[in-house]
């Protein structure tokens, strides 16, 4: 049997489309997480803590930051949020800030964190929206991550797994760093 010319293009142009989209799903750790080639240089972090008071992440420089942005009302925010709360359990170097992005209304996320059983990370709140500006958000939940430094070295846009076997790998390696 003989195959024809534009037979075997065909096949080895369906061969290199899948070598290249599997070396690209190679690289992206987790669905929505991306990894920046370099850091992008992050300035004046500020928020509010659980008694809305004033939270500096410039002070808290020389650790790994996990911030999370995230709504009552964002059911993947409300469906990512326990595989949070087991990533801070996993990772006790690991400095997490789940922030919420409606106007604080401390029973609302209370209520909130009480339903899923959330009881080892603590609420922040951005009153203002002006992470939600400094970061360009496009929706909830985003996750940013800072190195210790301060700098964005990766970010997630939209519900991801925090117990994916690769991701705990990259912030370990991070921490260890």
């Amino acid at each position: 049997m003989k195959i024809s010319k534009s037979f075997k293009v065909y096949i080895h142009t369906l061969l290199i489309t899948f070598i290249c989209s599997y070396s690209y799903a190679d690289q992206q750790i987790i669905k929505n997480f991306s990894v920046h080639e370099s850091p992008i240089l992050i300035k004046n972090i500020k928020f509010k803590d659980f008694n809305l008071q004033d939270v500096d992440l410039n002070q808290n420089k020389g650790n790994i930051v996990v911030l999370n942005f995230w709504a009552t009302w964002c059911a993947p925010c409300k469906k990512e949020m326990p595989s949070l709360s087991e990533l801070s359990r996993k990772l006790p170097n690991l400095k997490v800030y789940a922030i919420n992005m409606e106007k604080p209304n401390i029973k609302k996320v209370q209520n909130f964190y009480n339903e899923l059983e959330i009881n080892n990370i603590k609420i922040y709140f951005d009153p203002e929206f002006n992470l939600a500006k400094k970061f360009r958000m496009r929706g909830l939940p985003t996750t940013i991550f800072l190195d210790k430094s301060g700098n964005e070295f990766a970010r997630a846009i939209g519900e991801i797994d925090f117990n994916s076997k690769k991701l705990i790998e990259l912030l370990e390696k991070k921490i260890n760093l």
